[in-house]
């Protein structure tokens, strides 16, 4: 289940449209004092209140050779200006979530984006970078990625790891008094970037 929340809260969960307002919150753990998290962001300190049986995941730095032709994966992609599109993340899903969120739809984290699950289908690697081809029922797309993309997979972790400067990224349900809640937690173990 801890790997089903990770890739939920990297790859899924930002295109769910639910009934409470959806906030991401990145930075890095102030504390935790129980079922509260103070997350340091760019704005200042966030407190979430945690679900009772909030679940906690990794990521970890991963390459492109990690990257097999069956593999299943989440694309983050950039359109470039002469067409085609340039990976932004790359999260290598765990076997067991094969077939999530799988499909090409825009992505709203970053301005005329797309993000794409699908099955490699080949990869090619060339000296000044790597393609994808990623397919999924009714299409298909070829993405480059370049040294310059975050790829990340998914690892274990628990709550004891969620100590002051942890590097840590979730969604967060806002309620309505205003307070944040969540029961999902991404953390990055060192050398890798959260998923935006």
């Amino acid at each position: 289940m801890r790997f089903a929340s990770l890739a939920l809260i990297g790859l899924v969960v930002l295109f769910a449209a639910g009934a409470q307002a959806q906030t991401r919150i990145r930075g890095t753990v102030e504390r935790l004092d129980g079922q509260s998290l103070t997350v340091k962001t760019q704005e200042g300190p966030t407190t979430v209140a945690l679900a009772p049986n909030y679940s906690v995941g990794a990521v970890v730095k991963a390459a492109v050779s990690d990257i097999k032709k069956g593999s299943f994966i989440g694309v983050g992609a950039r359109m470039l200006p002469g067409g085609g599109l340039s990976a932004v993340q790359v999260f290598i899903f765990p076997e067991a979530m094969r077939g999530t969120g799988e499909g090409h739809r825009p992505w709203a984290v970053l301005p005329e984006a797309t993000m794409t699950n699908a099955t490699v289908a080949e990869t090619v690697s060339r000296v000044d970078g790597s393609s994808v081809t990623l397919t999924y029922p009714g299409g298909e797309q070829t993405i480059a990625i370049t040294p310059e993309a975050n790829i990340i997979m998914a690892a274990p972790a628990q709550a004891a790891d969620l100590v002051a400067g942890t590097q840590v990224a979730l969604t967060a349900s806002r309620q309505a008094d205003g307070s944040l809640s969540s029961s999902r937690v991404t953390i990055a173990r060192a050398g890798a970037q959260l998923p935006l």
